[in-house]
């Protein structure tokens, strides 16, 4: 619009303007790149859950895995809204509330549930698992301590460093307690790969190696393995060796996984899941049902819309103006990335059991709210990066 005495004449507007102006419009459309494969993955995870339990009376895990997915959505769709300095202004009160539901799962208010004291049951059939939020609130605390920046500084230093570490050993011991070595190991991971992804010199992470191979002695030396952990890693070396014991869980997952073929056996026609064959088939072994109905290529979907995923959340943290949405992306995509690889790897039975759902497909609804959650973080450094300060 310009104006000429008392005359307003409208131009047209240029063709970066107009590209300007949509780029406002779909703020959020960007991260289509991350909404998609998550959609597409809790579809197929509804679908796969459906199948798995089908064949129990009244069982209603496929409408609360929905409900959760929901809920999760809307929860994604909020923090994708929240400006990273407001949300950043919050980071020690959402630290603090991690911890407190850590500590709450060791009191009276927890509850044990597949050999791990890792709940807490609120009535009937409601209950949650702390160390799911806690994740999202540990990623925001580490982003916080190594996303700072003093004048002059390109990289975090030592006492950043030593700050992040010192946040992350809390959830790690209080998980250690309950015990959840899967969800330990993934909180593990997530701290040296944000450490990574924040810049810290190299010889971080020669000192990480040197403890973890020191720790791995001293456990070995002490007698710290329980026996049940020391037979999981005796039937990867061999999972022949006791097919009807300990080996059980694996060996079904191979036996489903392979039967699926090609193209499978079709969705809910799968022979070993209607037979619940495999154990927990509708949580951490959630895999062998797509391999079993959705064969080779179902399965391999499912595998590359996560790497879409985890690809877009990448190039989000390696393109976002500041040190803090950096280090955020970089963590959530530790987070998924670790998760999937440790779930896909047992049930084909190249890594031990660890208990670890595969994320947006496994039911549960803490792990499933807790990852579409992280998208959402991943959502709002994508804003952040297309309209910087």
């Amino acid at each position: 619009m310009t104006t000429l005495g008392p005359l307003s004449v409208r131009l047209p507007a240029s063709r970066a303007t107009r590209r300007r102006a949509w780029a406002a419009r779909l703020a959020f459309f960007p991260a289509w790149g991350l909404v998609l494969p998550a959609a597409a993955l809790s579809a197929i995870g509804l679908l796969l859950v459906w199948s798995a339990t089908r064949n129990e009376p009244g069982s209603t895990l496929p409408q609360r895995q929905a409900l959760s997915v929901g809920i999760g959505f809307a929860l994604m769709w909020a923090v994708s809204r929240i400006d990273l300095r407001v949300l950043r202004a919050y980071v020690p009160v959402l630290y603090l509330l991690g911890l407190v539901g850590l500590v709450a799962v060791l009191t009276p208010l927890g509850r044990t549930i597949n050999g791990s004291h890792a709940w807490i049951v609120l009535g009937d059939g409601l209950q949650f698992q702390p160390s799911e939020f806690a994740k999202a609130a540990t990623v925001l605390a580490l982003a916080t301590a190594l996303g700072e920046r003093r004048d002059g500084e390109r990289r975090p230093g030592a006492g950043a460093v030593l700050l992040a570490l010192g946040l992350a050993a809390l959830p790690v011991g209080l998980i250690a307690l309950q015990p959840d070595h899967g969800t330990a190991l993934v909180f593990l991971v997530l701290t040296t790969g944000m450490i990574a992804v924040s810049g810290a010199p190299k010889r971080w992470f020669a000192a990480f190696a040197a403890a973890g191979a020191a720790g791995l002695l001293l456990v070995w030396r002490l007698d710290l393995i329980r026996p049940y952990q020391l037979q999981r890693l005796m039937v990867l070396a061999d999972p022949d060796a006791d097919p009807m014991g300990v080996g059980y869980n694996a060996t079904q997952a191979r036996i489903a996984i392979g039967s699926g073929g090609l193209l499978g056996k079709g969705l809910f026609h799968g022979e070993q899941t209607a037979g619940h064959f495999v154990p927990e088939q509708h949580t951490d072994f959630i895999f062998t049902v797509a391999g079993e109905e959705l064969g080779f290529l179902g399965a391999a979907c499912v595998i590359l819309l996560m790497l879409a995923l985890l690809w877009r959340g990448l190039w989000i943290a390696a393109k976002s103006p500041s040190p803090f949405g950096t280090v955020v992306a970089g963590g959530v995509v530790c987070w998924l990335a670790f998760q999937t690889f440790v779930n896909v790897g047992m049930t084909m039975g190249l890594l031990p059991v660890a208990g670890l759902p595969l994320p947006f497909v496994s039911y549960g609804g803490s792990a499933t709210i807790s990852s579409l959650a992280a998208v959402g973080l991943l959502a709002a450094v994508n804003r952040r990066t297309r309209t910087p300060a």
